[in-house]
């Protein structure tokens, strides 16, 4: 059983001295990595944010949970990831998706696809970006890239390349993420618009879910870590009447419906549901919303690492 982490999602058009300050104090707080979006919404831009995050820290990893794979041609994403894990001292984690948010590909001139296609560039696009990090010099004839004599020129720290997150929760997404993740992000299938859907927000769908991943990854099942997108936080900390009612309907609310992306309710409570999600599903890794990134610190000093 993998022991605990959980990371941060940054998002909002902070300072720089307010962005820094964050980025010190989730590593103060035990938690092990600072990620952010990519959608084209009023933010900082990832790569140049994290890259400052990772500066101004010392052991906290940093991650774009996920990229949009069809933003970026693959060698020019792996060479802004193979340097920012050069700079960071190897504490990138490259997450990975095939894209979802529609008004993204309004603004970039983009052709919305049919997921199939989206997912097809995927695959062929982490093909391509494992053989760059690997420092070879790729010629590449594909349905969806061409190019040749295509190299980084700059080697990442963390070999063969930085932990690859692969985000969702489709069949066919869970079995690319059985073969070729390292992390596996489980994430409430949504909507074009951004509304998750429900009845895929179960601790039981989940954990259909990872049964398939399971299937499909076979003896590679053990090495993969299982990580749960967190979509609200609320703990009770027993000073705001009303704020801890609410939290403790909330944590009612969440225990009927039984899902893993809301933590809500006492930290004993909070503690208790992480701890049996470990147990059932094999989560381990979480990433909660900033917001939430004070309220559940003490949580997190107890159980990281552990």
């Amino acid at each position: 059983m993998r022991a605990f982490r959980f990371a941060i999602r940054a998002v909002g058009p902070l300072s720089a001295e307010r962005w820094l300050a964050q980025a010190r104090r989730a590593e103060e707080l035990g938690y092990s990595a600072l990620l952010m979006p990519d959608h084209v919404i009023p933010e900082l831009s990832p790569h140049p944010a994290l890259a400052a995050a990772a500066a101004a820290t010392t052991r906290l990893r940093v991650g774009v949970h996920v990229l949009d794979n069809d933003y970026r041609m693959p060698l020019l994403l792996a060479r802004e990831v193979a340097t920012l894990d050069r700079l960071s001292g190897g504490r990138v984690e490259l997450g990975l998706g095939a894209g979802w948010m529609t008004s993204d590909y309004r603004q970039l001139g983009l052709a919305y696809d049919p997921p199939k296609v989206r997912i097809d560039r995927l695959v062929e696009a982490i093909a391509v970006l494992k053989r760059l990090f690997a420092g070879e010099r790729v010629d590449h004839d594909g349905a969806h890239y061409r190019m040749r004599g295509a190299e980084i020129g700059v080697a990442p720290v963390q070999r063969p390349h930085p932990p690859l997150v692969i985000g969702g929760g489709g069949p066919r997404v869970m079995r690319i993420a059985a073969r070729e993740a390292d992390i596996v992000s489980f994430i409430p299938q949504m909507s074009a618009r951004g509304r998750p859907r429900v009845r895929e927000a179960t601790a039981d769908a989940t954990a259909a879910k990872i049964a398939r991943l399971r299937a499909a990854a076979g003896e590679r099942f053990e090495r993969l870590e299982l990580c749960a997108w967190v979509a609200h936080v609320n703990v009770v900390d027993g000073r705001t009447p009303i704020g801890a009612l609410g939290a403790r309907l909330e944590g009612i609310a969440t225990g009927l419906i039984r899902t893993p992306y809301v933590l809500a309710g006492t930290r004993a409570s909070i503690r208790e549901q992480l701890l049996r999600y470990r147990d059932r599903l094999g989560i381990s890794y979480w990433t909660i919303p900033a917001q939430g990134m004070e309220a559940l610190a003490p949580i997190v000093g107890e159980l990281a690492g552990r």
